[in-house]
């Protein structure tokens, strides 16, 4: 099986030293390189199965970097942000990256972020059944269980319930939650979507004041729990 193509974007030498070496020795093929320009023709000239792009670089910013990638690629984008950099970590959101992480950061993590990334992108034909847990939902019956039990949705709830299943694993800014579920005329509703994962925990969440499903990402959006 070939090793999983990794294409690293970060302006300092240490990090780019020590991600190269870390995942290498985890079973990575990497690629490292120091800007937004770099990147880009790196990445047409030899796809990447995954990006690891850091926000701050010389020339192209990261969010222009996620930016170019989208108009032709889906490749997973994993975003390193720096401290206290939340409006852009939401802005990288929205223009398609995948997941982020906040430097200084846990190689443990990273690795974990870029299993689960791989196994989204590689995870073959979509299913009818999302589950995770004790909680299912069939598609094509429109059904939501838990533990065995029908759980009763409102038409919005099932959308939104279904929406976070089906990107489980992947933090879903408040905006595209909106825009999913009640259309682009109502991104900035996040009064109205507090309301609905208020209700959706309610009825999904063994306790909802510490959910297991729905996670919060502060300031951000929400994280549905990836299934192992």
């Amino acid at each position: 099986m070939s090793r999983p193509r990794v294409l690293v974007i970060d302006d300092e030498p240490n990090i780019r030293r020590a991600l190269r070496v870390w995942l290498g020795d985890h079973g990575y093929d990497v690629q490292v390189v120091a800007s937004g320009e770099e990147a880009l023709d790196a990445a047409a000239l030899v796809p990447p199965d995954v990006v690891i792009l850091d926000l701050v670089l010389p020339g192209l910013t990261g969010l222009e970097v996620c930016k170019g990638l989208r108009e032709w690629s889906q490749v997973p984008i994993l975003v390193l942000s720096a401290r206290g950099a939340e409006q852009d970590k939401i802005q990288a959101l929205d223009l398609g990256a995948d997941d982020y992480l906040t430097k200084p950061f846990g190689m443990g993590e990273l690795l974990a972020r870029l299993r689960a990334m791989l196994r989204r992108a590689t995870g073959g034909p979509p299913s009818p059944i999302l589950e995770s847990g004790e909680l299912r939902l069939d598609q094509a019956r429109r059904l939501v269980t838990l533990a065995g039990r029908e759980v009763h949705l409102t038409p919005t709830e099932y959308e939104m319930l279904r929406y976070l299943m089906a990107n489980a694993g992947k933090v879903m800014t408040h905006r595209i939650l909106l825009g999913a579920v009640w259309g682009p005329n109502h991104e900035d509703a996040s009064e109205t979507l507090r309301v609905f994962i208020a209700q959706l925990r309610r009825k999904i969440e063994p306790e909802p004041h510490r959910p297991i499903y729905i996670r919060t990402e502060p300031g951000i959006g929400y994280r549905f729990r990836s299934t192992t």
